[in-house]
């Protein structure tokens, strides 16, 4: 699994390049992409990471005006992560970057979804395995 994951990131890397983006970074993004507005908690259970992981992912991102760090309003011990004009500007990436992995992989729609369900169950699995 760890080779085949970092074959997938070097298959990504030359589109995240000109985006100057890293591969981490771009999943902090897909997952504003998929949910604006998120708390630094949420974001990384979302991701599997710990906040010593993603809290410099999103500094970069800051840095770069991909995002925006806030207090949450509602609860000032939490901070947002919000998407600039910029980092949202850069959502059609994902598309681009599946339509990528789905030609090198040269799988069916169906063989990439069911594919992505079992990545997801082994993690599941590993994850309660490693909480017992």
């Amino acid at each position: 699994l760890y080779s085949t994951s970092r074959q997938m990131t070097a298959a990504y890397r030359p589109i995240l390049d000109e985006h100057h983006l890293t591969y981490p970074q771009y999943l902090v993004l897909l997952a504003l992409w998929e949910r604006d507005g998120q708390s630094v908690k949420d974001l990384a259970a979302r991701l599997h990471l710990d906040y010593g992981t993603l809290s410099p992912l999103v500094k970069r991102l800051e840095a770069h005006g991909r995002v925006v760090r806030a207090r949450n309003p509602a609860d000032e011990r939490s901070t947002l992560v919000t998407l600039t004009d910029e980092g949202a500007a850069l959502r059609p990436l994902a598309a681009r970057i599946y339509a990528h992995g789905a030609e090198i992989l040269d799988m069916s729609e169906t063989d990439l979804v069911t594919l992505r369900r079992l990545v997801g169950t082994v993690r599941e699995r590993l994850s309660a395995a490693a909480g017992a």
